[in-house]
């Protein structure tokens, strides 16, 4: 067999492929290396996207960027350093020419504020206080009663699926082990002489759906059409809405 027929074989075919992308890896690992050494590549600016409630400067001091730090240098460190923020759910951190990190983060955001010993403190779904300050920063969110995973878990759902309600929440507890009241703003302006001013309550069962809350907007359009003042919904009845009026 010739030497032409042997490097035909499918074996030297594969053989030759590894050999060419590792001679390729080598000379990017080189490249890599040699970038690092040079000032072209030193981290000049970082841009943070993403935040929300956090402010860009304290993302900036977490990451801890040495002034001789190279755009080439590994990113695990910084992403982890953010990643232990409280506030922080998530982050990724990309390089852009010549001396750019871009950090983009996903904050947990804060559903309710809870009332505790210090003043309100916000908390998110999962029942985690975060470093907020409601005194520095504005938070249109509701209060929930107490520390309680379920109404926390609820409110979130609800940010999330059915904003139309969450906006109009300002209280939420329980009444009783399987039942929550939530206090909504109106729909209509307090001075509708329909309305009645002041909150609608909103009584459903622990495991309602989320969906579900949206029954309540054609039930108080109806109500307010007819000029009737309702004190209560109640959610607690399979595919009714029951209205209480004052």
């Amino acid at each position: 067999m010739s030497a032409g027929e042997r490097l035909r074989k499918p074996g030297w075919k594969l053989l030759g492929a590894l050999f060419l992308l590792a001679v390729i890896m080598a000379a990017a690992w080189g490249t890599r290396e040699a970038g690092k050494r040079m000032a072209f590549f030193r981290v000049r600016t970082i841009e943070v996207r993403g935040a929300r409630y956090l402010q860009p400067g304290e993302i900036v001091q977490r990451l801890k960027v040495d002034t001789l730090a190279s755009l080439w240098d590994d990113l695990t460190p910084y992403k982890a350093r953010v990643r232990a923020h409280p506030q922080v759910s998530d982050v990724t951190i990309s390089r852009r020419m010549p001396g750019t990190l871009v950090v983009t983060i996903k904050e947990n955001l804060p559903v309710a504020l809870i009332q505790t010993p210090t003043g309100l403190l916000a908390f998110d779904s999962l029942g985690k206080q975060l470093p907020i300050d409601p005194a520095r920063t504005a938070l249109d969110l509701p209060i929930v009663a107490t520390r309680d995973p379920v109404l926390l878990k609820r409110v979130g759902a609800i940010r999330a699926t059915e904003p139309g309600v969450f906006n109009r929440i300002e209280e939420v507890r329980r009444a009783g082990r399987d039942e929550i009241v939530l206090s909504l703003s109106r729909a209509i302006a307090p001075t509708d002489s329909a309305s009645g001013g002041g909150t609608l309550r909103v009584r459903v069962p622990v495991g309602l759906s989320v969906e579900r809350m949206a029954d309540i907007f054609p039930v108080e359009t109806d109500l307010a059409r007819r000029q009737l003042r309702v004190g209560e919904l109640d959610l607690r009845y399979r595919d009714q809405v029951i209205a209480r009026l004052q």
